[in-house]
């Protein structure tokens, strides 16, 4: 039995497009086979990329095809980061977009992305990054409203722009107004405007990843929250079509988890022997009471972006944080060289002995995680070992 598809013909774009639906029946057969665990990270292969912040979710600046690009002697990288503080969590309330060089398996944090007061946020949460024709486009979300006296947890979807520069001083030109491209419309996609909330809890409109068509059509995934069938657990990952000014059109989702899962976050679509695979995160908490799933990385495929879209391994798994180490990681991108980034999350167990809030800052990681690597063959995806 495969997971269920509803066919939504005629949607905006012209096309019958496919929406998958990942149910319970689906994620219970992780029972039926070996799980892809990640190896455990050791203290030796945690190497800070600051010392004074803490980073997480990181995308590269790519091309059209989602391909880093070669930048003075590596790549350019953006993450969300913060300074670090007592309390790695209050990272979620000062976030901003920094940027950093990679060269190897080593990150060099360069600054700050955009210019403060820039945004319409309060502060910055994930996006993607296009380089073309010697500019670069930060697809981003902007969080909460700026000058608010209260984080809120209000998500929108912007866009802005400037050149690459060449000059060893200066990385970018000046950047462009932020321009709002994407708004959920209250009937495919709940806005995300909620005063209070809580990690795991709100709802999403958020995470903007760029996908160009092979006819050159552009579309941007994000997560978002179904406003079909809204609940506790109604998570999305929607798609959206260009037009040609550059705003987009919501389209029907790729994916629903309605009664499954609450949030499908940071989603983007790689290419790999002329098939089309899709992935996201989500953690063990944002799951439906009733069903044990461990977080890391899941992904569906599909010949085309109409699809039919199918779950990888059947139950959408590809790799998951080891047993004794079930947070270590989080926020996996993956490379068309099939490499896989994420960041170390609370990597060590939790001791007993310490409060809380000093056991949470010992444990956080707060920088980028050892790449992984994975293999794909049609509807199978594995860890790659050695």
């Amino acid at each position: 039995m495969h997971a269920a598809k509803a066919s939504t013909p005629g949607g905006p774009d012209g096309s019958n497009r496919h929406t998958l639906r990942w149910r319970a029946e689906d994620l219970a057969r992780l029972g039926e086979g070996p799980v892809e665990y990640a190896p455990v990270i050791s203290e030796a292969e945690i190497h800070l990329a600051s010392d004074s912040l803490d980073v997480w979710d990181a995308w590269p600046m790519a091309d059209a095809q989602g391909n880093p690009c070669s930048w003075r002697g590596g790549e350019l990288w953006f993450a969300l980061a913060a300074p670090r503080s007592a309390d790695p969590e209050q990272r979620h309330h000062l976030a901003r977009i920094h940027h950093f060089r990679r060269c190897g398996d080593r990150f060099e944090h360069l600054g700050e992305t955009l210019p403060e007061g820039l945004s319409p946020g309060s502060r910055l949460w994930s996006g993607s990054a296009l380089c073309e024709l010697g500019k670069v486009t930060l697809f981003f979300t902007a969080a909460g409203r700026r000058g608010e006296a209260a984080a809120t947890f209000h998500q929108r979807i912007f866009a802005a722009s400037a050149d690459l520069l060449s000059s060893d001083e200066q990385i970018f030109g000046d950047w462009s107004t932020p321009r709002e491209i994407l708004r959920a419309d209250g009937v495919l996609y709940r806005p995300a405007d909620q005063d209070v909330g809580e990690p795991g809890k709100i709802k999403a409109f958020r995470d903007p990843a760029c996908f160009r068509h092979d006819d050159g059509t552009d579309y941007l995934l994000f997560t978002g929250s179904s406003a079909e069938r809204p609940g506790t657990h109604d998570g999305v990952i929607g798609i959206a079509r260009a037009d040609e000014t550059g705003d987009y059109r919501l389209l029907p989702p790729l994916i629903t988890a309605t009664g499954v899962n609450n949030e499908l976050e940071r989603p983007h679509i790689v290419r790999s022997d002329g098939r089309l695979y899709l992935f996201w995160s989500t953690q063990r908490g944002v799951f439906a009471p009733e069903i044990t799933a461990p977080t890391g990385l899941y992904g569906a495929t599909a010949a085309s972006l109409d699809g039919p879209w199918e779950l990888l391994n059947d139950h959408g798994l590809v790799l998951a944080n080891p047993p004794e180490r079930p947070t270590q990681a989080y926020s996996w991108w993956v490379l068309p060289d099939l490499s896989v980034a994420s960041f170390v999350d609370y990597w060590q167990p939790e001791d007993p002995a310490k409060s809380e809030l000093v056991g949470r800052r010992e444990r956080f990681g707060g920088t980028f995680a050892p790449f992984l690597h994975i293999d794909l063959h049609g509807k199978s995806a594995r860890l790659v070992r050695g």
